[in-house]
């Protein structure tokens, strides 16, 4: 079996009209580091309205939009995994997502579609994004900066597992009208990650630079100015978030959809790696420091 392209704009007026008899849409489209806030809301949030929209014409039954971590925000203690209740959105990516959450679940309500909405968090695996392998890099360096102790929580997300909670919310009857997180089985510190890279990579003299936690809450004061202003630097908002604790619990998921994650972080860094040189993203044989 083969797919029908049918190109389209989320940020247009109207949307091309979609194929009669549409059966389940995943809505993965969207936006993260813009060139200015308001493209955003024209993506993330209006882009979705107008595509539940275009599916509720041609019949769609179920309708799995792909959010993110930032709706729920951050962790007010380590000790504490964010559930799908919280609801503190991260900047105005967060709030983009979230009123776009909103509204798939608001078309629910009204009967217009079947809406499920997953939270997956830190993406990484094969067809990862270039900010990923420039993430390698830094760290193939051997000196990557850590904000802090390095011990603040990281869920991710290994593309293998969001696979799975994506087919699972797609079928069951169960998950209309509700929010799951996915992501891989526990979440993992900033140290254990850095550590995983590394080991990954074959850097023999890793020894990253511990900078005060400080730096990373004045570039994130840095990042709420520019965003103010409607303004968006990646490297402010990178920073900022860095120290931060972004950690979920998938027992919902497990709970109701049956979701088990498969791949942990040293297989799926492992993968991500091999992927990143298989594409020339990474040097064939990463060269090791003497």
């Amino acid at each position: 079996m083969g797919a029908e392209i049918i190109p389209g704009d989320l940020t247009a007026v109207e949307l091309p009209a979609l194929p009669e008899g549409l059966d389940i849409v995943f809505h993965a489209a969207g936006i993260i580091h813009p060139a200015r806030i308001r493209d955003l809301y024209a993506l993330n949030t209006e882009g979705t309205r107008r595509l539940l929209t275009a599916c509720a014409k041609a019949g769609a039954r179920r309708f799995v939009y792909v959010s993110s971590n930032s709706p729920a925000g951050v962790n007010r203690d380590r000790r504490q995994l964010l559930d799908e209740s919280e609801l503190a959105p991260y900047k105005h990516y967060g709030i983009s997502k979230l009123l776009a959450e909103t509204a798939v679940l608001a078309a629910t309500a009204a009967g217009m579609i079947e809406g499920v909405v997953i939270r997956p968090c830190w993406f990484y695996g094969p067809g990862q994004p270039a900010r990923q392998t420039r993430f390698f890099k830094m760290i193939a360096g051997g000196r990557p900066v850590i904000f802090g102790a390095g011990w603040n929580l990281r869920s991710m997300s290994y593309i293998d597992n969001v696979v799975q909670g994506l087919v699972l919310a797609a079928l069951s009857p169960r998950s209309t009208g509700r929010i799951y997180w996915i992501a891989d089985a526990r979440p993992y510190s900033i140290n254990e990650i850095y550590a995983t890279i590394a080991s990954v990579l074959g850097i023999r003299d890793f020894r990253p630079r511990h900078v005060p936690e400080l730096i990373s809450r004045l570039c994130g004061s840095i990042d709420d100015a520019l965003q103010a202003c409607g303004l968006y630097a990646q490297e402010f908002h990178v920073a900022g978030e860095l120290s931060k604790d972004i950690a979920c619990s998938i027992d919902k998921a497990r709970r109701e959809l049956n979701y088990s994650p498969t791949v942990e972080l040293k297989e799926g860094l492992r993968r991500s790696v091999e992927w990143c040189r298989q594409v020339g993203q990474l040097p064939a044989v990463e060269a090791l420091p003497e």
